[in-house]
This record gives structure tokens, C-alpha cells and sequence, in this order.
């Protein structure tokens, strides 16, 4: 690799120091654009910073839990609030936007809090973590549960799923972070990413494999009344609609959802052990110590101005909100669009297990073609695919729609989970005082696709109450039918379109990437050589 001659090393750390501006992009204030750097070879990982596969697997083991639980309610919570606790469309439409618009608040709350946090025997994000989880599973727990006041069912599904929101945030916000805290080298951390998203999306797999086998009984034909079954289809005055589920049934129902609790709950609290005993915090130290903290305010406006974090916030908002709307109205759409009720739960699993094999391919082909590459090709492949199973609603269509769509799925978790961190390096070069904001960086990613998803969700199911579903009823209007219809094909294709128009404003392309990395290995050699003596880093300042 060529060398950095060192007078155009200190020219560069003290340009930084002194804050200046050009209207070059930030790796170039740090490399001589004459310098052949795409021919360099990067610097090979400081044995101290290398991650073990026990670390990863560890660290990948955290991040399951939510996921298992995420899962679960993704899938099943607005079936369960329309069909099982039956609230009307509307309550359930309210809690579920109520709700994820709660757990977006509370994620700039809790990376706020977090950025303030001290360093423990634990590390910083380690607490938060360990201490939140039991509450997490409590609140998890009665969610599912059916409360014996009929009247007030609509307040406790809003109050436990807000708690809910609110305790799992302080999981994921922390949990999301420690990716900037497990090594200072980018491919030790896109290799952790992988190890992940792999784990995360075997969460997946696990909480919809749980939740769909344990009430799978709950949401078939055999629970309505043979009568009823043979009268036909609804009319279009809904004069039908009120075929209802055998009484028994309810109260089975009810039984299956909290057993399905209790089981994912326990392994919340397993997988959350593996990673406490597994996982190290490191700090990271490429910048001086500069003895003030910024404040939290100024942190967060320097976020909000970074490009790279906008477009690619703004970007895969929306194509996280196409995902979200097909998650939350699979069961339905499958149940009474598509008559694959006795099917969904296979289906579902299908997805998730193409998505899991596919993670590493997407790995593979992040690192050979670049990121942003990756993330074209692999999200546009669910677009087609989705407007086939609308067209031609047959059970061997919709399990080709099922393998194909699961390559989608796992390249939308992946590639901005492996292209914040990117972010995040950038940010570090444009202000190389300023520390600690990588709390911000992933809150405000997650309030910002949360906010939007509860929006979409809650529009969604206000749109089934508008077409007039019928809660417990057995068949549903044709208006429900074409509702589900256009809620898994044309809204999600219109989403991803705009979500892939805005990433082309994204900025960083491999080359920047690897400019950046180059560049921040060079200050925190300058940061571990100065050690005591910042004053020699900031020059004139």
C-alpha cells in the first residue's frame, strides 16, 4: 500500500481539528485525490480487533429475540385483535398506529438517554439490554392475553402494546449500536452484520413457526359452523357477514395465543444470557478525547444534515413500510383473498427459510458488486413476484411467490443494517471531535421506519373497516377481498419504487467506502500515538 507522506498526514488531521470545509465529499478531505487510492489494498485487521465466530454467534443470539417476537406480532397481532380479542376494525387500527407511533417516540428518548449513559464494568449499551428484558417478556406476555372486561379490552391492548413498544426499544436501540462497538475494522463488522441478520432472520423463521403452529387452529375452516360454511359467499350489503366462529372456538383461541406467548417469552430470556456472556463493548478510538462532550441537541442536528444518513434513511423507510404491509396482511389475505388458510402458516415459513439461506449469497454479493448494487437487485426481485400471487391465487404459485420473495425480504434486513455503519464512518470524518452520537444514528433510523410503518399499518386496517370487514365472521365481503388485494400487490410495489428512486441519491459507493476506512485507520493511529497529548492533534485551535 502506497504510504501517506507525513506532512500531508498532519496538514490533514489538523485541517479536521480546525473544522474546514471544502466542497469536496468528506473522504476526500482526508486523501490526496491524486493519490491512486482505488489501487491500494486495505490494511489487513489488527489481530486485536478480529472477532471470533463464538463472538459473533453471540452477538448475532441477541438480536433473535426481537425478531422472534417481531415476527409473531407482524404476522399475527391484527388477525388476534380483529378475529380472537375481537375489538372492531377500527380499535385494532388504532392500536396498532397508537402503538408504533409510540415506539418511535421512544426511540430518540432512549438513544437520547443512552448517549448520556456511563461506561460500566459492562460496558455502556450492555445494561440497558440485560435490565429491560424481563419487562420485555411481562408485557410481551399479556399482550396476547384476553382480559375479562369486555368493555375495556380496547384500552388494555393500546396500554400493553405501548409498554411493549416502549420496553423493546430500549432492547433494540442499544443492541443496534453495539455493531459500532465490536471492532474497529469495517469487514470484522459487516461479517458481524451477517452473522446477525442470519440470526435474526432464523428469529423470524422461529417466532412464526412457534406462533403459527401453536394457532394455527385458530384461524381454519373447521371452526365455523357447516351451516353457515355452506351458505355461500357474503352479498354485497354484507347481509351474510355475521356467520360466526363456534363458541367453543373462542375460547381455545385464547388459550393457544398465551401458551405461544409463554414459549417465545422464554426464549427471549435464553437468547438474551447467550449474548451478555458472549459479547465485549469496545470504544473506539479514532478521534482525541476533547475533554466537553457536544450536547445532545447539537449531536442530533449534525445527524439530521448528513446526507448519506437521509437518503438512506428516507430510502429504505419506505421500502420497510412495503414489508410491513405485507406482513401484517399475509394471515388475511391468505385466510379470506386467496383461500389458502389451511396454508399460510407453511407459506410463511417458506419465506422465512429462503430468506435465512439467502443472507449469505446477499453477503457474497454485497462484497463483490458493492452495496448499493445489492440493494437494487436484491429488492426489486419481490415486486413481480407480488403482483403474481394477486393474479394467479393458487397454492403452487404462491409457494414460487413464497422462495422468491424471501431473497427480498432478507437483502431489506440486511443491506441498511451493513450500510448504517457506513454512515456512521462518514459522519466520524466530516466531525472527528464530536464522539458518542452513534445512539442517535440508530434511534432516529427506527423512530423514522416505525413512525411511517404504524402510519401504514393503521391506514391499512382503517381501509379493511371501510371496505367492511366483519370481525369473526367466517367470510368477508368482496370490497374486504379486493381491499387485501391491493394491500399485498399494488401499495407495496408503489412503496419500494419510490424507496429505490431516493437510494440513488445515496453518496457513498464502494470507493468512498474504502477511502473512508483508509482514513479512519490513519486518525486512530494519530489518536493512539498522541494519547495524552491531543494538543499536537488540533494545531492552531
Amino acid at each position: 500500500m502506497t504510504a501517506v507522506r507525513p506532512a500531508e498526514r498532519a496538514l490533514t488531521v489538523t485541517a479536521m481539528a480546525k473544522g474546514e470545509k471544502t466542497e469536496r465529499s468528506s473522504s476526500d478531505k482526508l486523501i490526496d485525490p491524486a493519490e491512486p487510492h482505488c489501487n491500494q489494498a486495505p490494511p489487513q485487521t489488527d489481530p486485536e480487533q478480529r472477532l471470533s465466530i463464538c463472538s459473533k454467534l453471540c452477538f448475532a443470539i441477541g438480536g433473535a429475540p426481537s425478531q422472534v417476537a417481531g415476527s409473531a406480532t407482524a404476522f399475527f397481532l391484527q388477525i388476534y385483535l380483529l378475529d380472537v380479542a375481537q375489538i372492531t376494525p377500527f380499535q385494532a387500527s388504532m392500536v396498532l398506529f397508537v402503538g408504533k407511533a409510540w415506539g418511535a417516540i421512544t426511540d430518540p428518548v432512549v438513544g437520547f438517554f443512552i448517549s448520556k449513559s456511563k461506561w460500566t464494568r459492562i460496558g455502556r449499551l450492555m445494561p440497558w439490554m440485560v435490565g429491560c428484558t424481563p419487562f420485555v417478556v411481562v408485557s410481551y406476555f399479556y399482550l396476547w392475553y384476553v382480559p375479562p372486561f369486555p368493555n375495556g379490552k380496547f384500552v388494555w391492548y393500546l396500554s400493553f402494546y405501548c409498554l411493549y413498544q416502549t420496553l423493546i426499544t430500549c432492547f433494540h436501540v442499544p443492541y443496534s449500536a453495539l455493531t459500532m462497538f465490536l471492532s474497529t475494522d469495517q469487514r470484522e463488522r459487516d461479517s458481524a452484520t451477517a452473522y446477525r441478520m442470519t440470526m435474526e432472520l432464523l428469529g423470524t423463521l422461529v417466532g412464526a413457526a412457534v406462533q403459527g403452529h401453536i394457532v394455527a387452529s385458530a384461524h381454519t375452516l373447521k371452526h365455523c359452523s357447516p351451516h353457515n360454511l355452506s351458505a355461500g359467499p357474503p352479498s354485497e350489503n354484507g347481509s351474510s357477514a355475521h356467520i360466526t366462529l363456534v363458541p367453543d372456538f373462542l375460547s381455545q383461541a385464547k388459550e393457544v395465543y398465551m401458551i405461544a406467548a409463554g414459549v417465545i417469552g422464554g426464549i427471549f430470556l435464553v437468547c438474551t444470557l447467550v449474548m451478555f456472556l458472549g459479547v465485549k463493548e469496545i470504544e473506539d478510538p479514532y478521534a482525541p478525547s476533547t475533554g466537553k462532550p457536544l450536547p445532545f441537541h447539537r449531536g442530533f442536528l449534525l445527524v439530521m444534515r448528513h446526507w448519506p444518513y437521509l437518503t438512506l434513511t428516507a430510502a429504505f423507510l419506505f421500502i420497510s413500510v412495503a414489508i410491513q404491509l405485507v406482513q401484517s396482511n399475509f394471515v388475511l389475505f391468505c385466510t379470506y383473498a386467496v383461500d389458502l388458510r389451511d396454508h399460510f402458516q407453511y407459506i410463511v415459513l417458506t419465506i422465512l427459510m429462503s430468506a435465512v439461506v439467502s443472507v449469505p449469497l446477499w453477503q457474497w454479493f454485497l462484497e463483490r458488486f458493492g452495496k448499493k448494487t445489492a440493494a437494487y437487485c436484491g429488492i426489486t426481485w419481490i415486486m413481480p413476484f407480488s403482483i403474481m400471487l394477486v393474479f394467479i391465487p393458487n397454492l403452487a404459485v404462491a409457494y414460487i411467490v413464497a422462495v422468491a420473495s424471501g431473497l427480498s425480504v432478507a437483502a431489506s434486513l440486511l443491506l441498511p443494517w451493513s450500510m448504517l455503519p457506513d454512515v456512521v464512518d462518514d459522519f466520524r470524518l466530516r466531525n472527528p471531535y464530536s464522539k458518542g452520537h452513534e445512539a442517535i444514528f440508530y434511534s432516529f433510523y427506527v423512530f423514522f421506519t416505525k413512525f411511517a410503518a404504524g402510519i401504514s399499518l393503521g391506514v391499512s386496517t382503517l381501509c379493511l373497516q371501510f371496505a367492511g370487514y366483519n370481525t369473526g365472521a367466517c367470510r368477508q365481503p368482496p370490497a374486504v377481498v379486493y381491499t387485501l388485494n391491493l394491500l399485498i400487490g399494488a401499495a407495496p410495489v408503489a412503496f419500494i419504487l419510490t424507496g429505490l428512486t431516493i437510494l440513488l441519491l445515496y453518496p457513498i459507493t464502494e470507493d468512498v467506502r474504502l477511502r473512508n476506512k483508509l482514513s479512519l485507520d490513519q486518525l486512530r493511529k494519530q489518536s493512539l500515538v498522541a494519547g495524552s497529548q491531543p494538543e499536537d492533534l488540533r494545531g492552531g485551535v
